[in-house]
């Protein structure tokens, strides 16, 4: 693989994670406990949804074939999506959304501390402006799993069962391939065993003061980097890519 190919990889991962996270916090709006928090939920899902047009607007430039941002995230098949699986998963109830929101948040706090040292000065540029982002995404979420924990019988429940089901998941998050060694060694892409011990250490604390108790599995989920979805993310892009499917040559 070439480092252009490795680069352009690299981005739709990065755009696809915050695409489709943004279309799942999206999925609240109007339905979430209370107005505060139907707010909150939807301006986390414009933040990603931002991130993930900045990104693939990248990955289009990269690329050099013309295609856009939009093309990038309506024209794609779900084989050609590369976000992780975690970010697909439906949004559950609230404490679903909130243990999910957790692992997320504090794995991109420490992924994108360590972006915005990247020696290419786009990634640098985006990786900057997500982390004032993210670092709100984090205290929100960190905030709520305090008062599920260590609220009533029932949100504590729900909370642990959330990241019971959750666990799995998050290996993969920190997967690495020869593309990103690729990208690794030219200063570009980030040592993610880095960014797995510190989110270790966090999420230990977080969950610890929360009352919660961290998962024991037996296996682990992984496959998005080889194009390799859950059921679930098909669904979710017949409905985000909707109307360009059924009207392919529309312009604004």
């Amino acid at each position: 693989m070439t480092k252009k190919e490795a680069l352009f990889n690299y981005l739709l991962q990065l755009g696809d994670n915050a695409l489709i996270q943004g279309h799942r916090l999206s999925e609240w709006c109007s339905k979430a406990p209370f107005l505060e928090e139907d707010l909150a939920l939807t301006n986390m899902a414009l933040d990603n949804i931002g991130r993930a047009q900045s990104f693939l607007k990248y990955a289009g430039d990269i690329e050099g074939i013309g295609r856009t941002d939009d093309d990038l995230a309506y024209k794609r098949g779900e084989r050609q999506f590369y976000n992780h699986l975690i970010y697909e998963l439906p949004i559950g109830d609230f404490a679903y959304t909130i243990a999910k929101q957790l692992i997320i948040s504090v794995f991109e706090y420490f992924q994108y501390t360590e972006l915005t040292q990247s020696k290419d000065s786009t990634i640098t540029g985006i990786a900057s402006k997500s982390l004032k982002e993210i670092k709100y995404h984090k205290l929100h979420a960190t905030d709520w799993c305090m008062r599920l924990g260590k609220g009533t019988v029932e949100s504590h429940q729900r909370l642990q069962e959330a990241f019971n089901a959750l666990w799995m998941y998050t290996v993969e998050l920190f997967e690495m391939y020869e593309s990103d060694a690729i990208l690794v060694k030219d200063g570009i892409a980030i040592d993610l065993n880095i960014v797995k011990m510190k989110w270790k250490e966090m999420i230990a604390t977080i969950l610890k003061e929360a009352t919660i108790d961290i998962p024991t599995v037996d296996y682990m989920q992984t496959g998005s980097r080889r194009g390799i979805h859950t059921e679930h993310l098909g669904h979710l892009l017949a409905e985000m890519q909707y109307l360009q499917r059924a009207y392919p040559d529309a312009t604004w």
